[in-house]
Protein backbone atom coordinates (compact mmCIF):
# COMPACT_ATOMS: atom_id res chain seq x y z
CA UNK A 1 0.00 0.00 0.00
CA UNK A 2 1.38 3.94 -0.86
CA UNK A 3 1.45 5.92 2.21
CA UNK A 4 2.06 9.62 1.60
CA UNK A 5 5.37 11.22 2.68
CA UNK A 6 4.49 14.72 5.08
CA UNK A 7 5.25 17.62 3.13
CA UNK A 8 7.02 20.34 4.77
CA UNK A 9 7.34 23.80 3.97
CA UNK A 10 10.89 24.97 2.50
CA UNK A 11 12.85 26.88 4.48
CA UNK A 12 13.69 29.51 1.36
CA UNK A 13 9.55 30.04 1.60
CA UNK A 14 9.18 30.84 5.07
CA UNK A 15 12.48 33.50 4.53
CA UNK A 16 10.87 34.53 1.40
CA UNK A 17 7.66 35.19 2.94
CA UNK A 18 8.44 37.18 5.84
CA UNK A 19 10.84 38.89 4.05
CA UNK A 20 8.41 40.58 1.59
CA UNK A 21 5.55 41.23 4.37
CA UNK A 22 8.39 42.88 6.14
CA UNK A 23 9.19 44.69 3.36
CA UNK A 24 5.95 46.11 2.61
CA UNK A 25 6.01 47.21 6.16
CA UNK A 26 3.11 45.09 7.08
CA UNK A 27 2.67 43.39 9.93
CA UNK A 28 1.00 39.34 10.15
CA UNK A 29 -2.29 40.86 11.44
CA UNK A 30 -2.41 43.36 8.80
CA UNK A 31 -1.45 40.35 5.99
CA UNK A 32 -3.38 38.13 7.09
CA UNK A 33 -6.57 40.56 7.29
CA UNK A 34 -5.51 41.43 3.44
CA UNK A 35 -6.12 37.53 2.65
CA UNK A 36 -9.10 36.88 4.72
CA UNK A 37 -7.21 34.05 6.85
CA UNK A 38 -6.25 34.45 10.77
CA UNK A 39 -3.29 36.11 12.02
CA UNK A 40 -2.50 32.88 13.80
CA UNK A 41 -2.00 31.13 9.84
CA UNK A 42 0.25 33.85 8.44
CA UNK A 43 2.63 32.89 11.64
CA UNK A 44 2.60 29.29 11.28
CA UNK A 45 3.24 29.52 7.14
CA UNK A 46 6.28 31.65 8.73
CA UNK A 47 7.46 28.95 11.27
CA UNK A 48 7.03 26.09 8.93
CA UNK A 49 4.20 24.36 10.82
CA UNK A 50 1.41 24.97 8.25
CA UNK A 51 1.18 24.52 4.60
CA UNK A 52 -0.46 27.41 2.40
CA UNK A 53 -1.93 25.61 -0.62
CA UNK A 54 -1.77 27.12 -4.17
CA UNK A 55 -4.98 29.62 -3.63
CA UNK A 56 -3.41 30.89 -0.31
CA UNK A 57 0.35 30.86 -2.19
CA UNK A 58 -1.20 33.05 -4.81
CA UNK A 59 -3.45 35.37 -2.62
CA UNK A 60 -0.26 36.00 -0.45
CA UNK A 61 2.28 36.81 -3.99
CA UNK A 62 -0.58 39.09 -5.20
CA UNK A 63 -1.05 40.72 -1.72
CA UNK A 64 2.95 41.14 -1.35
CA UNK A 65 3.70 41.67 -5.19
CA UNK A 66 6.09 38.86 -5.10
CA UNK A 67 6.63 35.21 -6.50
CA UNK A 68 7.74 32.42 -3.51
CA UNK A 69 9.64 29.21 -4.10
CA UNK A 70 7.73 26.17 -4.93
CA UNK A 71 6.65 24.02 -2.34
CA UNK A 72 7.76 20.20 -3.28
CA UNK A 73 4.68 18.45 -3.63
CA UNK A 74 3.75 15.04 -1.65
CA UNK A 75 6.01 12.01 -3.11
CA UNK A 76 4.16 8.31 -2.81
CA UNK A 77 6.24 6.36 -0.33
CA UNK A 78 6.26 2.61 -1.09
CA UNK A 79 5.64 0.73 1.96
CA UNK A 80 6.16 -3.30 1.82
CA UNK A 81 2.45 -3.77 3.50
Amino acid sequence: MAQFSDRKITVEFKKALMKARQAKGLTQKQLANMIQVQQSVIQQYENGKAIPNGQVISKLARALGTRFPKIPKKKKVKSDD
